[in-house]
């Protein structure tokens, strides 16, 4: 049995030729892309200032954001008593669903029945 493959196709050597020349392209481009320094230009400092309205305007920010907290704050609370009541009631109900007075607990953990 006798094959007549082709011979496998011989590797090129790298001569480092495309290299160096992809090398010097990309040196070429970063000089062209370079940030060009600015020039010093005369701005007026009243221009870029907030002046009297942004000072205004902040105050009415500050105060806003106090305000809508306090609220926030006020609401939570008043939440947690509604759920706290909430709960209260619930146990008074099953408390008489149950036939009994319900079982409360003093601050020292004991309860009030015996």
């Amino acid at each position: 049995m006798s094959s007549h493959a082709a011979p496998a196709p011989r590797r090129r050597e790298r001569t480092g030729q495309n290299e160096d020349s992809m090398h010097e392209a990309l040196i070429a481009i970063a000089r062209a892309a370079a940030t060009p320094t600015p020039t010093p230009s005369q701005v007026d400092p009243n221009l870029v200032t907030p002046g009297p309205w942004g000072f205004v305007i902040i105050v009415f920010v500050a105060i806003a954001v106090f305000l809508l907290v306090w609220d926030m704050m006020r609401r939570i609370r008043r939440g947690r008593v509604r759920a706290d009541i909430r709960e209260a009631l619930e146990a008074e109900q099953e408390g008489a669903q149950d036939g009994g007075a319900p079982k409360t607990e003093r601050d020292d953990g004991m309860s009030d029945q015996p």
